[in-house]
């Protein structure tokens, strides 16, 4: 990889593997040792502000994200060094959690418990599944209400409700223990008797929108809870989950601009009805996650469709060579490049279709060409993380807004081009793809 337009002094470089790598150095030169382990200030740099919010341990900008992502540089690199730094994070994570009060995934226990699990897999550490264990029992013990009540934050979104379901689920799974399930079930009852799953107003659930607006979203929308709902379908086999999650679908779709082949998401109804996110929180990654899950647990072909239809939408905008209203000056997995590169990996591990390989080439190549390390520390990616304020330039080291999560999409870019050296990469519980990027033509092949 060449220097790009601004001819940076430093050596760029030259494959996602080597900037995931350099990423991994710059968040080390964060890292913050005490007697409970290892976190990560949020940047470095003093000289520099950081756009996180909350506590230092979240699963979106904390320590439980970067704890994954250093499990996944062990993995592709086989350096022990790397999950060592995983360990000391979750040391920290494991003397931390009851300090939690939000039990949501990715700000608050829900994520610390995802994170916990993934390094006691990883590391053998029975203590961290111990913690982790303990934490999805305060999860659990914590929920109130039962049948059409049920829950623990009365928000049915990802953001809410729908993302501790989604770690319950996990949780059951990793850690062996199906009360969780049982749990996640009957909380997802409750959210699958809405008449339009996700359907909050603007000031109830989205502080800042008219008090009238709707999202149609993934984070804090429709398309996420209807996610949600298909995957519980996928467990339960449960018509209610189903008939429930068809509803959000179809709500998206009916709001959704379609132009040719093409489909676009807006942001909110019916105010931003030509405001077009294109990232993973509030646009067309994060909804075309939905509609593959649908299709995954039922195999709808449309479903399918209306995936390839978000997909081209974003193709054909320009991205990302050219900034739009919904996708502007920024890198990180929740609303920028690496979260759709992440999507396009996922469409083609799961269809083995090869112009969805050869987009994420296009978008890894723009997030390396974007890192700055001209301090030697390593690389960063600065961004303006809030669309409405884009005057706040700022590099954060966490997942969902940062060099971690920037980092973990490089490192699946790389993995997906060693096709002969599958790797088992972490996925969020929101993401339906597979965990192994590896196309389905590939497995479908005759021995």
């Amino acid at each position: 990889m060449t220097s790009d337009g601004n001819h940076a002094p430093w050596q760029r470089a030259e494959s996602p593997f080597t900037a995931a790598v350099m990423a991994g150095r710059w968040i080390r030169t964060a890292a913050v040792d005490d007697e409970r382990g290892r976190h990560w200030r949020a940047n470095p740099d003093p000289r520099r502000d950081s756009a996180r919010s909350g506590r230092s341990s979240s699963l979106y900008a904390g320590a439980a994200g970067i704890v994954l992502f250093f499990i996944e540089l062990a993995t592709v690199t086989g350096h022990e060094a790397y999950l060592d730094d995983a360990a000391e994070g979750a040391r920290f994570l494991a003397s931390t959690w009851e300090e939690e009060t939000d039990f949501s995934l990715y700000h608050g226990l829900a994520g610390v418990v995802f994170a916990l699990a993934e390094a006691s897999w990883a590391t053998g550490d029975e203590r961290f599944a111990a913690a982790a264990r303990a934490g999805a029992d305060r999860i659990v013990r914590g929920m109130r209400g039962s049948g059409d009540g049920a829950g623990w934050t009365g928000d049915p979104a990802q953001s809410g409700d729908g993302g501790i379901i989604l770690g319950l689920l996990h949780a059951s799974g990793i850690l062996g223990v199906p009360a969780y399930q049982d749990v996640a079930v009957e909380a997802g009852a409750a959210i699958a008797a809405r008449a339009v799953p996700g359907h909050r107003f603007g000031a109830e659930g989205c502080p800042g929108l008219p008090i009238d607006a709707v999202t149609p979203g993934f984070l804090s929308g429709t398309a996420g809870t209807a996610f949600l709902l298909a995957r519980l379908y996928g467990v339960t086999r449960d018509r209610l989950f189903l008939d429930a999650a068809q509803r959000g679908a179809d709500f998206v779709r009916t709001v959704s601009t379609v132009t040719d082949d093409h489909a676009l998401v807006p942001h909110h109804v019916p105010q931003g009805r030509e405001l077009h996110y294109l990232g993973l929180c509030s646009g067309s990654a994060g909804v075309a996650r939905m509609f593959y899950e649908l299709h995954r647990v039922t195999g709808d072909p449309g479903d399918l469709e209306w995936v390839e239809r978000l997909a081209r939408g974003i193709v054909c905008s320009g991205i990302p060579y050219r900034q739009t209203p919904g996708f502007w000056n920024v890198a990180c997995q929740c609303c920028g490049t690496a979260g759709l590169l992440e999507l396009f990996i996922g469409l083609w591990a799961a269809t083995g279709a090869q112009p969805y390989l050869d987009f994420a080439g296009i978008l890894a190549d723009n997030l390396i060409g974007r890192a700055t390390g001209h301090d030697d520390t390593g690389y960063r990616w600065y961004q303006a993380y809030r669309r409405l304020r884009p005057w706040e330039v700022t590099a954060d080291t966490g997942y969902m807004i940062g060099a971690a999560g920037i980092g973990s999409a490089l490192l699946r870019a790389e993995v997906a081009a060693a096709v002969g050296e599958p790797r088992r990469l972490i996925l969020l519980p929101d993401n339906p793809f597979p965990a192994i990027p590896l196309p389905a033509s590939a497995l479908r092949r005759s021995p």
